[in-house]
């Protein structure tokens, strides 16, 4: 039924926490990683920005090195920044099993200096065919554009994809397309509806 299966990245493939910046930035002077954080949440419209690509890097790094009043230099900050991943061992083991049926894209709201100095070295996106990125496509989830540069990709139907993400939302924009799709709870969970729709 399907031909494409399409990951999200973040708290799929890839959890991520932003507690152990916060502490380090607390410890570099108090209250740094909690003001951080605040300015992070009030100001999120930058964050989408960059994300979809309407903000460079450096203009996102003026303002996030304000946010924690200069105590980082930039390349430092984006260590500190991107540092809040580590690797879902069982949902990637997954993948080489799909590659044998299925062509494999993924679909991630990102940004550059995450895909730099954080996820963008992990050996498991060899198994990808295509990484559709927010920020080099100029739209972000749930928008219509971001969804549509993969069947561009693809030149399949919207009907041939299935759609995987912790998003409730994404998953939903993505179905009001056409495309099949799951939101991502567990391990176990995935494994469970991938079975009974016979896509594993």
């Amino acid at each position: 039924m399907y031909s494409t299966l399409v990951f999200d990245l973040g708290n799929v493939l890839v959890p991520f926490d932003y507690a152990p910046i916060i502490a380090k930035l607390n410890k570099i002077q108090n209250g740094l990683g909690d003001r951080f954080v605040q300015l992070y949440k009030d100001n999120y419209e930058i964050h989408r920005n960059y994300e979809r690509g309407n903000l460079h890097t450096e203009e996102f790094l003026t303002v996030a090195l304000e946010w924690v009043n200069y105590k980082l230099f930039g390349r430092e900050f984006c260590k500190l920044f991107s540092s809040v991943f580590k690797i879902d061992d069982r949902v990637v083991g997954l993948l080489p099993i799909l590659k044998k049926n299925y062509q494999l894209v993924l679909l991630s709201n990102t940004n550059l200096i995450h895909k730099k100095y954080g996820w963008g070295g992990y050996d498991f996106l060899k198994y990808f065919d295509k990484q559709i990125l927010s920020f080099e496509v100029g739209a972000v989830k749930p928008e219509k554009k971001i969804f549509r540069a993969v069947e561009e990709f693809t030149q399949q139907p919207p009907s041939k994809h299935f759609y995987i993400d912790d998003a409730e939302e994404y998953v939903s924009a993505a179905k009001e397309l056409g495309w099949g799709g799951i939101q991502f709870t567990s391990y176990e969970k995935l494994y469970e509806d991938l079975k009974e729709k016979k896509i594993i």
